[in-house]
């Protein structure tokens, strides 16, 4: 770009970044949609706000080409915010990207399985935190900001907050998983942090690191293969293994879903095997299906 170009551009992503910031948007969400922003300046070389619709049509059948369809989607979206919210123009060619619909089923681990998953794991950390977002059934980022302010010992629930869609929820805590926590907790004895990082810091009111997401997911992956077990397995599939092991052992659907914090049931559904929906306390069943787990802790 030169030089004109870019002072327009960069005066039209500041005021992008503020309407994405006014319209609600998670910071992940907007560090996405104003990378797939610039790499339309860039690949371009031009502000993007005279783009024709021919442009457009090249630069995403590029993508399709080149990129999965997610990261098409995503380029789609913002480049569509960029034109309604910043450019106060219509969007006319919202229906130039249709991303196959692809429902894959997902791969689930039996509760014997996740069993032994733990008891390889070598260290304490991941013991926990695979126990832990098994089961309360989280996403990778409640479990890892699991605060101990999170954890009510005497409710025996755990306080998720700002889950996806900025929710919070509550969750049933199996006692099983309270005393781990415990356990774990007493290793490191973090101020605030359930699961904090090598390098976070002890110190009140110093911002918190976590637990390495990277790492974390790797080594789920390490002993997935060192137990045999060849699904594919990641930390999101402990998510989908609890909703499926609560199906089968009589936890009916609506009480799966509050717990999982979606809003529409056919999302619970969609990656669950369906059982016969029976009437059941789920806080019952869920100590139930953790007390089964017979564990060997690392000693750190």
């Amino acid at each position: 770009m030169n030089i004109d170009e870019q002072t327009r551009f960069t005066l039209l992503l500041k005021q992008y970044l503020n309407e994405l910031t006014l319209q609600g948007k998670q910071p992940k969400t907007i560090e996405m949609y104003s990378r797939a922003l610039r790499k339309v300046g860039d690949y371009f070389d031009c502000c993007p706000d005279h783009l024709t619709t021919d442009q457009l049509k090249a630069y995403f059948l590029d993508m399709a080409t080149n990129f999965s369809w997610s990261s098409v989607k995503v380029a789609r979206n913002a480049i569509q915010f960029f034109y309604k919210h910043v450019l106060n123009r219509p969007w006319s060619w919202v229906n130039i990207v249709k991303p196959p619909k692809v429902q894959p089923l997902q791969d689930v681990l039996t509760v014997g399985e996740m069993e032994m998953l733990i008891n390889q794991t070598r260290e304490l950390r991941y013991q926990v935190y695979f126990l832990t977002t098994y089961s309360l059934g989280l996403r990778l980022s409640e479990s890892l900001n699991l605060t101990i302010a999170d954890i009510d010992r005497h409710l025996m629930r755990v306080h998720v907050r700002r889950g996806k869609g900025n929710k919070d929820r509550f969750v049933p805590l199996p006692l099983f998983t309270y005393n781990a926590l415990r356990r774990y907790w007493s290793s490191h004895r973090h101020p605030t942090l359930i699961f904090p990082g090598a390098k976070a810091s002890y110190k009140v009111g110093v911002a918190d690191i976590v637990m390495d997401r990277g790492g974390i997911q790797k080594t789920i992956k390490i002993v997935a293969k060192e137990c045999g077990i060849s699904k594919n397995v990641h930390i999101h599939t402990l998510r989908h293994s609890f909703a499926t092991n609560l199906l089968e052992n009589g936890v009916n659907l609506r009480t799966i879903q509050t717990i999982l914090g979606h809003v529409n049931a056919d999302t619970t559904a969609k990656y669950t095997r369906l059982t016969k929906e029976v009437q059941q306390n789920s806080s019952l069943m869920i100590n139930a299906l953790v007390d089964q787990f017979t564990i060997n802790w690392a000693d750190k």
